[in-house]
């Protein structure tokens, strides 16, 4: 089956979009940043040229405008200033407009906004006088790499001083990958060389991460008396072509350029017989061609290639490996009671299905920071609507969580910065009022825990009104009036279905629709949801998430007939419930883990097991945010390679599982869910609540 090119570039395009908006937004906190400029400026080239390519032709003419005000910014020639930054950000929404057939209210749309930047480039209200100037090169942090092109001439007695020419060379390699050119044009005929003197000239082309004064500190103890030139090389296209660069180098001007490319030969060999080029110069110039094709098609940081797949295949690769694991855990126990070859080969599949498990898993794991960046623009918009000045931090944006989570993840944690944003942060003359910067702040963090991804919302607000909260859940019924409930137990109600504190509705909140969609999306990722709060300091929204939702390490236990999954990262520790220890905690639900006191749950008793009870009961001790508690089972079997499988619609109100598995011999087994468990047993057991 042939993938469609156009939807091909739909994804690259959005792509290009979002690198195009994250720039215009460091831009706008750094009007001279010369490398936002520049990955600006290449977006909007690649969107209009690969958007001609595949016939969005709209798209493309529209982008070529946007990439011509960005050329004069490249050039010094116009401001990258709030209103072009502003206008931009705009132009984006309607360009991902574009992507889908154009309506003439989506054109005229775009003829306003082309009006309003021709506006404002030419009446000429973005060139201050003492920007009429080209910016300089600007050092390269040591996370990213640039190109540069290097021509150099060494003093002619630069040998007699005892330098080698040959080291500089190397010391330019050690900066990263390049190509080296001698330039031989001014070498004289044997019989005139003089002995000692260097004549020979280099071009090298180097892509490196380290900052251009380390070019300077390589040739430090000859810079005062050689020919340096270092010219950063901005490489638009993934197939430069060699007329430009010769242009750029200025090795060729452009009207022989043209008459060479009117007589339809290879242009290099035309440069070379006009005279109009040396022989060195065009090898020089071919190297420094293949060596930016290489800089584009190959990913930095060494990571080899890359392709693009369709999600929907990773989905169904999940899903063989899944029914792999599954036939393996059968294979398994039949190799159980079967000779030691077999035995042999099935703990060789199993390794391979592990390996394979845990490389699939790995493909669909995807960095965080991708879902962290959308919020850039959302935070300033509100910001603007609000009146407000708040900024966004991010930190974890490396943890890595699966793709489908990540996919899941985007409406709630809208809901939650949005709420964050018009709740919790005051307006800056309130702020400024109570000892507060006028800038509000919200971060966004994410961390590592176990077999578990914490994020977090955080913002320095007035906190939750813990007073209005019980005052509205007094009014709308859901507690009695004087109930004794903690903070913690009066800021879930803020997830109560049509819960709101706000007296006015406005565009953004008070309609008690969101919070509720967030709890229940996070239950649906078999997450749960921990809110803290200072008042006059701010709120903390905690979403617990699992790695991933296909498969997971479980614990296998029994009770009466039947068997069950606890996830293993929620598990502690496992300790005997001895028939004694059994009787002494009746009416209490106590054990005494080392002198700690922790409740238990007896699962025979919540399930309604009319088995008769173990001698020996197992305690399996698991914890569901800062609470342990122990769940009392009647045998605990081992590890289990979980692969869930969801509950029918029939059983979508059975809050204490959150899944199911098939085990080896074909049965099938319900995966707890700690959080609703421990919940319902509240409900039962007093000693939890009072916990």
């Amino acid at each position: 089956m042939t993938s469609d090119p156009t939807q091909v570039f739909r994804q690259e395009a959005q792509d290009l979009f979002e690198r195009l908006e994250a720039a215009l937004l460091d831009l706008e906190r750094s009007p001279e940043d010369r490398e936002s400029i520049d990955t600006a400026f290449r977006a909007l080239h690649t969107i209009k040229g690969s958007g001609s390519m595949f016939g969005f032709d709209t798209l493309a003419r529209f982008a070529h405008h946007l990439e011509t005000a960005f050329d004069g910014v490249r050039n010094g020639k116009v401001v990258a200033s709030p209103g072009l930054i502003s206008l931009t950000l705009a132009a984006i929404d309607h360009m991902r407009s574009l992507m889908e057939p154009a309506t003439a209210a989506g054109l005229e749309a775009g003829d306003r906004l082309i009006e309003r930047l021709e506006a404002m480039i030419g009446n000429g209200l973005d060139v201050p006088a003492e920007r009429n100037k080209s910016i300089g090169p600007v050092p390269v942090s040591a996370d990213e790499t640039a190109t540069y092109r290097i021509r150099f001439r060494l003093p002619g007695d630069v040998l007699e001083r005892g330098v080698n020419p040959l080291l500089l060379l190397d010391e330019l390699r050690g900066l990263g990958p390049c190509v080296v050119i001698a330039l031989t044009e001014m070498v004289p005929p044997i019989e005139e060389m003089a002995p000692g003197c260097c004549s020979i000239g280099w071009d090298v082309v180097l892509t490196t991460s380290a900052p251009r004064s380390a070019i300077d500190d390589v040739f430090i103890f000859v810079i005062d008396d050689m020919d340096l030139q270092v010219e950063r090389v901005v490489n638009e296209t993934p197939d430069p072509r060699l007329g430009e660069i010769l242009i750029d180098r200025g090795d060729v001007a452009p009207h022989r350029l043209a008459a060479a490319l009117e007589q339809q030969r290879h242009l290099g060999d035309l440069l070379v017989a006009s005279g109009d080029l040396s022989d060195d110069k065009l090898k020089s110039a071919l190297a420094e061609q293949k060596h930016l094709r290489q800089v584009v098609t190959e990913p930095k940081g060494g990571g080899g290639e890359s392709i693009r797949i369709q999600a929907q295949h990773l989905d169904e690769l999940m899903d063989r490996v899944g029914e792999l694991v599954i036939a393996q855990a059968r294979l398994k126990q039949l190799a159980s009671t079967g000779d030691s070859h077999l035995k042999s080969v099935t703990e060789e599949i199993e390794r391979l299905s592990n390996e394979l498990r845990d490389t699939t898993m790995g493909i669909r794991m995807v960095p965080i920071g991708s879902l962290f960046g959308r919020f850039r623009r959302l935070v300033r918009d509100l910001s603007e609507e609000l009146g407000k000045t708040i900024t966004l931090g991010t930190s974890g944006e490396e943890t890595e969580l699966d793709k489908t989570v990540i996919e899941r993840l985007n409406d709630p944690m809208v809901h939650l910065v949005r709420n964050a944003i018009d709740h919790g942060i005051e307006a800056p003359d309130r702020r400024e009022a109570v000892g507060k910067a006028r800038e509000g702040h919200v971060h966004l963090s994410a961390v590592h825990s176990g077999a578990q991804v914490l994020i977090t919302i955080r913002d320095d607000g007035r906190g939750l009104d813990v007073g209005a909260i019980r005052a509205r859940a007094e009014e709308q019924g859901l507690i009695v009036p004087g109930a004794k409930l903690s903070d913690g137990e009066l800021y879930q109600f803020i997830f109560h279905p049509g819960f709101s504190t706000a007296r006015e509705v406005s565009s953004l909140s008070g309609r008690g629709v969101g919070m509720d969609v967030v709890k229940r999306a996070i239950e649906g990722l078999r997450g749960i949801v921990e809110v803290t709060s200072t008042p006059g300091r701010g709120a903390e929204v905690t979403l617990r998430l699992p790695l991933t939702l296909a498969i997971i390490d479980g614990l296998l236990v029994r009770v009466g007939a039947g068997r069950y999954i606890i996830p293993l990262a929620a598990v502690e520790e496992c300790v005997e419930l001895s028939e004694a220890d059994d009787l002494r905690s009746k009416g209490r639900s106590f054990l005494n883990l080392r002198g700690d006191l922790v409740p238990f749950l007896r699962l025979r008793e919540m399930f309604h097991t009319r088995a008769a009870t173990e001698a020996f009961q197992k305690v399996v001790i698991v914890s569901t945010g800062e609470m342990r508690v122990g769940l009392v089972v009647d045998q605990v079997i081992g590890d289990h390679q979980t692969v869930i499988k969801s509950l029918s619609k029939l059983h979508a109100d059975v809050e204490s599982f959150s899944g199911a598995t098939i085990l080896g011999d074909g049965t099938v087994a319900l995966i707890l869910d700690v959080p609703h468990l421990v919940e319902a047993g509240q409900r039962r057991e007093p000693c939890l609540a009072a916990s």
